[in-house]
């Protein structure tokens, strides 16, 4: 169990580490919202109704900020 919470929490630096937090926070707040979420939880389905996206939208979205995907 432990190992689990160790990735997560690994998952979570690195999406924080790379991401383009002047590009993140240049958004309207829907977006900016959607994006903070994906950081913290790396749930792209939910993050891209936060946004009102679909998720090969919220996907384009998140390159652009330059979140990785850390799975």
């Amino acid at each position: 169990m432990e190992e689990i919470i160790e990735a997560l929490e690994e998952a979570r630096r690195l999406r924080r580490e790379k991401a383009d937090w002047n590009f993140i926070n240049s958004l309207p707040p829907k977006l900016k919202a959607a994006l903070f979420y994906y950081i913290e939880t790396g749930d792209i389905y939910v993050a891209s109704r936060i946004a009102g996206l679909s998720v090969d939208e919220f996907n384009e979205l998140r390159i652009k900020a330059r979140v990785p995907s850390v799975t």
